[in-house]
C-alpha cells in the first residue's frame, strides 16, 4: 500500500513538473515573440519616418521592403510622388523611438503602440522642427521576416 502511494505520488509530481516546464517554455516563447515584434515595430517606425532628400529613393525602397500587404501595395503606388516631394522640398527627417508597448499578439501578427519623435528640416524652414508622434503599428510575418502591415497615428 505504501509503495503504491509512493509510486502514485511520484507520478503526480513528475506530471506536475512536466506541466510546469511546458508552461515555462510557452511563456519564454511568448516573451521572445513579443520582443521580436516590439523591436520590429521600433525599426519600422524609424524606417518609415526617417527620410532624406539625398537618399529618398533608397529610403522609400527600405519602407517598401519592410512592409507587407495592402500597406506595401499602397505605398509602392505612391512611391514616385513621395520621392519627388521629398527631393523638391529638400526634406530631412531623423526619428527616434522613445517607447514601444505590445498591445496584442498572435503567433504571426501583432499590434504595437509606439511613441516617437522626429526632427524635420526642409528648404521652407531652416530651423529644425521637433515633432512627437504616437502610432499604432500592425505587423505580420512575411517570408520569415516581421514586416509592417499598417500604421495609424494615435491622437
Amino acid at each position: 500500500m505504501v509503495a503504491v502511494i509512493g509510486i502514485l505520488s511520484t507520478a503526480a509530481l513528475l506530471a506536475a513538473s512536466a506541466a510546469m516546464v511546458r508552461h515555462h517554455d510557452q511563456l519564454l516563447s511568448k516573451q521572445q515573440r513579443a520582443a521580436e515584434f516590439t523591436a520590429a515595430a521600433r525599426q519600422a517606425v524609424v524606417t518609415l519616418m526617417s527620410i532624406s532628400a539625398d537618399s529618398a529613393k533608397d529610403d522609400v525602397q527600405r519602407i517598401i521592403d519592410s512592409s507587407t500587404g495592402q500597406f506595401r501595395d499602397d505605398f509602392r503606388g505612391a512611391a514616385d510622388e513621395f520621392v519627388k516631394a521629398a527631393q523638391t522640398a529638400k526634406v530631412s527627417t531623423k526619428t527616434t523611438v522613445q517607447a514601444a508597448c505590445l498591445e496584442s499578439m498572435t503567433a504571426d501578427t501583432a499590434v504595437v503602440a509606439v511613441a516617437a519623435s522626429s526632427t524635420l528640416t526642409n528648404t521652407n524652414d531652416a530651423a529644425e522642427q521637433p515633432r512627437s508622434w504616437r502610432l499604432s503599428v500592425k505587423l505580420a510575418r512575411d517570408g520569415g521576416k516581421i514586416k509592417m502591415s499598417s500604421m495609424e497615428f494615435i491622437p
